[in-house]
């Protein structure tokens, strides 16, 4: 544990001049550069459910069954990824948001690359943690950095949206697995490893735009770096402003930071249990409900298909592409509803929706009324919700906590969440729908869709206005002048930016 230095107390206006912005290709940047991370997971995740069929028949150059593929394998992504979380997020606290999220893709580029090289069980299992361990530090990083960049009546929309292209990889991971898994173009042992490296090409693109995504201002303010803050904040206004051919409205907001270099993990933890313990119940509820279901599906789809329907283990991809289209519509046609109707609402509505929505097609299948294509066409309408609520989990926890607990609160209900959920799910699932028993894979259903429905309950209780309002505005810095902590209500907690000028 670090002391807490405090360097200096200032006063800056710069969330309100960032919060005032127009959304312009400033934004698209860094949308571009740092939301592509969501489509690198979805890619991973997809071409494991895919290729595990192949990876399992012999000849495949791996002594791995299909079952443990999707399931062992699945189990220690979600660790990697709950470990890579925890560490990494904490780093980008006391870091930085910039140096993280460069550090964190390479350790993706770096542990996908050794997985399509793999030869032994070991080997790969290893690697899948790694690659897991990037990727989890990646949600930290990323998160913490869309939501402190983007305005804030374009918060929500912006955000759902950046976390549904998960599902624009998973589109991408069928299709290209289809032609990877297709032994008259690629031998048995290659396509799989093909698949991996295609993940790799991906995250180097990434990463050469990446470089000219711009430090946090808000983390830069906090942590004595003010005048490089002012620098970025400028540079944005000049180039709105040339973009846009008009003045940008004055601010007279500011808020007054007690600057410090670094902020012990004891107090981040206590701001976030103690000072907080509705919106932790909040966020543990929606991470825990959305990792189940998901890392359940996802990894264990295509084995559904292949146990219970009889469809080859290479044509999987097609079903998979279609409930992923599903799943993207989802958060760009519903994402926007967040900044108008609101969060409450839409939080609430989209998780106990897809949780009905999914027990009626586990009814469906316990009577055998289901074939590939009405299970995948059931799916994709239960998706198109519950990718929209899943994204609202990101979105929320990334939001309702204070600027200097962010990428690490992120962490913390993502590993637990997903560590609960995501590393049980894939297991359960497996165990479930193995045999191919329709009862057995109905069973599965209903345990994602009753924690989805849980879930939505608790966000229609506990969930936080947060729609067009600063991020200052829905959790005081632990910085702020004014100590005293808010009461953990539902709403916003009420103002915390002093007009400018004001003592």
């Amino acid at each position: 544990m670090s002391r807490e230095i405090q360097t200096a107390t200032i006063k800056t206006d710069i969330p309100a001049r960032l919060d005032r912005l127009p959304f312009s290709r400033w934004h698209w940047t860094i949308l571009i550069g740092l939301g592509t991370v969501w489509i690198l997971d979805g890619l991973e995740v997809t071409i494991v459910g895919n290729v595990a069929g192949r990876i399992g028949e012999p000849g495949s150059g791996l002594n791995i069954s299909a079952a443990n593929v999707s399931g062992i394998g699945a189990t220690i992504y979600v660790l990697g990824a709950c470990s890579g979380a925890l560490f990494f997020g904490w780093l980008t606290d006391r870091l930085g948001r910039k140096k993280l999220f460069m550090i964190t893709l390479a350790v993706y580029l770096l542990a996908t690359a050794m997985t399509a090289l793999s030869f032994t069980p070991a080997w790969f299992f290893f690697f899948r943690f790694m690659t897991g361990f990037g990727i989890g530090g990646e949600y930290a990083a990323i998160n913490s950095a869309i939501d402190e960049l983007i305005p804030s009546k374009h918060r929500g929309r912006v955000d759902i949206a950046v976390n549904g292209t998960y599902w624009l990889g998973a589109i991408g991971g069928a299709l290209l697995s289809i032609v990877a898994l297709n032994e008259s173009i690629f031998p048995g042992n290659v396509g799989w490893r093909i698949s991996f490296g295609l993940g790799v090409v991906l995250g180097i693109v990434i990463l050469l735009v990446r470089r000219n995504v711009p430090e946090s201002p808000r983390w830069l303010m906090i942590h004595g770096r003010e005048e490089e803050a002012e620098r970025i904040v400028e540079a944005a206004e000049r180039k709105v402003q040339e973009e846009t051919g008009e003045p940008l409205p004055p601010v007279d907001e500011t808020i007054t930071i007690r600057q410090r270099k670094s902020i012990g993990i004891v107090t981040i933890a206590r701001t976030i249990v103690a000072r907080y313990p509705k919106r932790t119940v909040l966020g543990l509820s929606l991470f825990i409900g959305q990792a189940f279901l998901y890392n359940a599906i996802t990894f264990g789809y295509a084995n559904i298909l292949t146990r219970l329907f009889g469809v080859a283990p290479g044509h999987t991809g097609y079903y998979f592409a279609v409930i992923a289209a599903g799943n993207l519509l989802g958060p760009l046609l519903l994402g926007p509803l967040f900044d108008t109707i609101g969060r409450r609402a839409m939080i609430s509505g989209t998780y106990v929706l897809s949780g009905v929505l999914l027990l009626v097609t586990a009814l469906l299948t316990k009577n055998g009324s289901l074939n590939a294509t009405t299970m995948t066409a059931c799916w994709c309408v239960v998706l198109f919700f519950a990718s929209t609520g899943a994204s609202s989990a990101y979105l929320t926890v990334s939001e309702v906590f204070p600027m200097e607990t962010r990428a690490l609160a992120i962490a913390v209900f993502f590993a637990v969440g997903t560590g609960v959920g995501g590393a049980v799910g894939p297991l359960v699932f497996s165990s479930l729908t193995k045999a191919g028993d329709p009862s057995k894979v109905a069973l599965a259903f209903t345990i994602g869709a009753l924690l989805m429905i849980a879930a939505g309950i608790v966000a229609f209780f506990l969930a936080v206005r947060a729609e067009r309002q600063s991020l200052e505005d829905i959790a005081r810095p632990l910085t702020a002048e004014d100590d005293e902590a808010p009461a953990d209500t539902t709403g916003s907690g009420g103002p915390r930016i002093a007009p400018a000028g004001a003592s």
